[in-house]
């Protein structure tokens, strides 16, 4: 199965580099403004597998994209000094619009999975350019921010993150939501789980917590310069559950008529996702101060999207 990814800097040869190591699809062909840029990735990258698997690893331009079941995007614009973000979102839309309309030339039938920031709202801007259902639209959303999540509560109660289940929702980005509520460690409540082990969940543990994940990218950043491991290993997980039709639920981001009464946004919940994108959405249960945290999220997202110009 082909995989496409337009955008080969860090995070789309990131994501390309974990597809060809965990054996995601058979064939991945990348696609950048810079040709000779996306030769080198795919060259670099195709020299791995044969420590890994047999995916085939190659560049192209977007009519190589034909038959792909995913397309990732991965390209945009860098912030210009001085230059405000509604002016940074309206020529990244301008690149989207150049971009979706040579994915949508050479593979209609694809599922775009959206990884430009900021997310949220380059992920509505998507869903409106290229005229796709909802649910083949998905924004990478806060799947990286819930694994950060679930390894801390790992870390904090010393258990595997793969024990604990809990979610980020809403926007990714500043305004996200941790959502305690229906946090589960195992098959108990995570702080009835932490107050059984000794190693209580309180309000400062919490908070703590939260800002650690809300923090994580800052971080990195800094160190850095710029994040593409782990959201590379988030959207080869989102592909994988497509192309293998899994089923899987991952809190990934979506236009929706409707979240805590803000209207056509796009933000991030558990979604049900399979081989024909997102087959469901599921709303956790959410305390008074959670719905409300999760409506502000969205008014910051909806304060953007309502200024765009398509």
């Amino acid at each position: 199965m082909k995989i496409g990814i337009v955008g080969t800097g860090m995070v789309g040869s990131a994501s390309a580099y974990a597809m060809a190591l965990m054996g995601v699809g058979t064939q991945i062909v990348l696609v950048d403004h810079n040709p000779a840029l996306a030769r080198a990735q795919a060259q670099d990258i195709s020299h791995a597998t044969p420590f890994a698997t047999t995916v085939a690893v190659r560049a192209g331009e977007y009519a190589d994209l034909d038959g792909a079941a995913v397309v990732i995007i991965a390209a945009g614009v860098s912030q210009k000094p001085g230059e405000s973000r509604l002016a940074l979102l309206e020529r990244n839309v301008e690149v989207f619009k150049a971009v979706i309309g040579g994915v949508m030339q050479a593979a209609p039938d694809a599922i775009l999975l959206i990884a430009t920031n900021p997310l949220d709202v380059m992920t509505f801007a998507a869903q409106r350019i290229s005229g796709l259902p909802p649910e083949r639209v998905i924004g990478s959303g806060t799947i990286l921010d819930t694994a950060r999540l679930r390894s801390l509560l790992g870390d904090h109660l010393g258990i595997a993150p793969n024990s604990v289940h809990a979610y980020v929702l809403g926007e990714h980005g500043d305004s996200e939501v941790c959502v305690w509520s229906s946090a589960m460690a195992g098959s108990v409540p995570i702080v009835s789980f932490a107050e059984q082990i000794g190693r209580p969940l309180d309000e400062i543990a919490r908070l703590r917590i939260a800002e650690q994940v809300r923090g994580a990218a800052y971080t990195i950043i800094e160190g850095k310069g710029a994040t593409w491991y782990g959201i590379g290993a988030g959207l080869a997980r989102i592909v994988s559950s497509i192309t293998d039709d899994e089923r899987t639920v991952l809190s990934v981001s979506q236009v929706t008529d409707e979240i805590e009464g803000v209207r056509d946004i796009a933000l991030s919940l558990p979604r049900i996702i399979g081989r024909e994108g997102i087959a469901a959405t599921l709303m956790p249960d959410l305390d008074s101060s959670e719905r409300a945290a999760l409506k502000r999220s969205a008014g910051v997202i909806s304060d953007y999207t309502s200024k765009l110009r398509f």
